[in-house]
């Protein structure tokens, strides 16, 4: 008797990150498919720079020619789709150029984390791309998600407490992203993040958790929005499920290495 046919399985929502490698896999392209993975999602990736980084900090990096960037976007992009991206670490003006320019031709979700200085304090995008970070790429964001440092970095607005998330969130919209989330981990207290697009404001609080191994908490919370936004949730909904994901993995991040471990991207499986 013939047998039925089988019934194909239908693929996971479809999300790129467009980043550089961290050769440590705490952060970066490595961070970022670790996230897509635990959430659910296909993650797929366009590399732009690699690095030799370890948990002691950055000992090298070496941006990718844009054609080859262009290329590997192209690839995917063309044959698979996406239904949400994430940027991270672009290097340079023209890479930052380049992903802008691909960006504009996609119809899905961006989620950019304007990725500057590593957790170790070393410099991961060239000073002479700010211009295109701030012109080309956050135009085309859904989500910007700055840290405090990256905030000041391309608007010069420096907050000291809680109170000052407000004015930077506002000096980060007038770059043109949709949406920005100011992230406060920098700050002394609870965990507290702003989300808003200048009209409707959601704060984000979570107990801060005693662990220094919080390499990559910015990239998997990117990444985690991203996966969100793919599966057709709400901006503030998808940020809001990114925040609680992140925040177990900071709190189960463990020591690797004689420096700051990773957070746990597999913290769910290991509950």
């Amino acid at each position: 008797m013939p047998t039925a046919a089988a019934v194909p399985t239908p693929a996971p929502p479809r999300v790129l990150t467009v980043a550089g490698s961290d050769s440590g896999g705490g952060a970066g392209v490595q961070a970022d498919l670790k996230t897509m993975l635990a959430l659910g999602a296909h993650g797929m990736s366009v590399l732009t720079a690699v690095t030799a980084q370890n948990s002691l900090g950055v000992q090298g990096a070496w941006p990718l020619p844009a054609e080859a960037v262009r290329a590997q976007f192209r690839s995917v992009v063309d044959d698979i789709g996406v239904q949400a991206v994430k940027t991270g670490m672009l290097a340079s003006a023209e890479l930052v150029a380049t992903v802008a320019e691909l960006l504009a031709g996609v119809d899905a979700p961006v989620v950019c984390d304007p990725v500057g200085i590593s957790k170790h304090g070393d410099p991961l995008l060239a000073a002479s791309a700010r211009d295109a970070v701030r012109l080309k790429l956050l135009p085309l964001a859904t989500v910007a998600t700055p840290n405090l440092d990256e905030v000041a970095w391309l608007t010069g607005v420096r907050v000291r407490g809680e109170s000052g998330l407000r004015r930077a969130a506002g000096a980060v919209l007038e770059l043109g992203p949709r949406w920005v989330l100011v992230k406060g981990g920098h700050l002394a207290g609870d965990a507290v993040d702003l989300l808003t697009d200048g009209t409707t404001e959601r704060w984000l609080r979570a107990e801060r958790h005693d662990n220094r191994h919080t390499h990559g908490t910015g990239c998997t919370l990117a990444s985690a929005i991203a996966c969100g936004l793919a599966r057709g949730a709400s901006v503030p909904d998808a940020v809001a499920s990114a925040k609680e994901y992140v925040t177990g993995a900071i709190a189960a991040g463990f020591a690797l290495g004689a420096g700051i471990g990773p957070v746990d991207h597999g913290w769910r499986w290991r509950g």
